[in-house]
C-alpha cells in the first residue's frame, strides 16, 4: 500500500552488489510511477528515468528546458513508488560544477539509486541528434568530480555519459572515457555506439560497469540482451520505449474514436480495470480503511 518499503539506502546497497555480481541489469523507462510499477511486476531489475521523457511528458523537447526541481520532483515519484533501484538522467547537471553538487543532493534526497551526468555543452540535445557539442576534458571532470565529491552516500552510483563518440569518433570517446573513471565515475555511458564492436573496445578500455542505451530510431542498432552481454555491457536501457508504444496506441484509439465514435473494438487492447486495479494494490488500501475497497470488479 502507498509506497515502496525499501529504504533508499538499501536500493543503492542492492544496485551496487547486483553491479558488481556481473550480471546484466535491464533498466526499462518509466514514464510515470504506474509504468514503474509495471515494470517491477513484470521482473525487470531496476527503473530508469530519462530526461527525454520527462521532457516530452511537459510538451518540450529534449533541449535543456527542464530544471532540477521538475527532474528531481519527477525521479522521486517514480523512484518512491517501486522496490526496484531507479537510474536517473541528470544531464548535464543543471549548471557549473557546484550546480552538479547541489544536483547530486537533491537526487539522493529523492531515493534514486543513481545518476548520470554528460559532457555535452548546455544547453544539451538529445544524444542521438546531430549537431551534438562536447566541453573539454577539464570541463568534463570537473562535473564527475564535483558529483563524487557532494554525494552523502557512498552507494549513490555517480555514472558518467559521454557524447564524444558522435564528434570525435570511438578513440577519442575510449580516452574520455578512460578519464571520467580516473575522476571518480562509478559507471560509464558511451553514448550513440554504432556497433557491438565499439562497445567491446569502450569494454576492453573501463573497469567499472558500462551501460549501453537501446533507444529507438537512433544512432545505435537495437541490439539484444544476450548480444550485450557477450560484449560486456552491464546496464542496458530502453529509455523512451514505453512512452512510444503508450503514444502510439493512443493515437491510434483517437483516430478510432474520430472514426467510429466509440472504442468497442479496442477493448482487447487496453489494460483491464481489474488488472489496474491489482496494479495500484487497490484492495490493500480496503484493508486498510474497509470503507475503500467495499465493492466487486466485473470479470474480465
Amino acid at each position: 500500500m502507498l509506497y515502496a518499503q525499501t529504504p533508499a539506502s538499501e536500493k543503492r546497497r542492492l544496485f551496487r552488489e547486483r553491479l558488481a555480481s556481473g550480471e546484466l541489469l535491464r533498466l526499462p523507462g518509466a514514464f510515470n510511477p504506474l509504468s514503474a510499477r509495471l515494470i517491477e511486476r513484470k521482473g525487470f531489475e531496476g527503473v530508469y528515468v530519462s530526461g527525454a521523457v520527462l521532457s516530452a511528458d511537459l510538451g518540450l523537447p529534449d533541449i535543456g528546458l527542464t530544471t532540477l526541481t521538475e527532474v528531481a520532483a519527477r525521479g522521486q515519484q517514480i523512484a518512491a513508488m517501486t522496490e526496484l533501484p531507479a537510474l536517473i538522467d541528470a544531464d548535464t547537471g543543471f549548471g557549473e560544477p557546484m550546480n552538479v553538487a547541489r544536483t547530486v543532493q537533491a537526487i539522493e534526497d529523492a531515493g534514486l539509486a543513481g545518476l548520470h551526468i554528460e559532457d555535452q555543452v548546455n544547453p544539451k540535445r538529445c544524444g542521438h541528434l546531430d549537431g551534438k557539442a562536447v566541453v573539454d576534458e577539464a570541463t568534463a571532470l570537473k562535473r564527475v568530480r564535483a558529483a563524487v565529491e557532494a554525494r552523502r552516500d557512498p552507494n549513490l552510483l555517480v555514472m558518467a555519459r559521454t557524447d564524444v563518440r558522435s564528434v570525435d569518433g570511438l578513440d577519442a570517446a575510449i580516452d574520455r572515457a578512460r578519464a571520467l573513471v580516473d575522476a571518480g565515475a562509478d559507471a560509464i555511458f558511451p553514448e550513440a555506439m554504432r556497433s557491438l564492436e565499439e562497445f567491446a573496445a569502450m569494454r576492453a578500455a573501463i573497469d567499472v560497469p558500462m551501460l549501453a542505451n537501446m533507444t529507438e530510431f537512433g544512432k545505435s542498432e537495437l541490439f539484444g540482451v544476450e548480444q550485450l552481454r557477450d560484449v560486456g555491457v552491464n546496464i542496458v536501457i530502453w529509455p523512451v520505449s514505453l512512452l512510444r508504444l503508450a503514444m502510439g496506441a493512443a493515437e491510434r484509439g483517437l483516430d478510432e474514436l474520430l472514426a467510429e465514435g466509440r472504442l468497442s473494438g479496442r477493448l482487447g487492447e487496453m489494460q483491464h480495470r481489474a488488472d489496474l486495479y491489482d496494479l495500484i494494490d487497490y484492495a490493500g488500501y480496503g484493508r486498510f480503511d474497509q470503507n475503500v475497497f467495499d465493492f466487486d470488479i466485473p470479470g474480465r
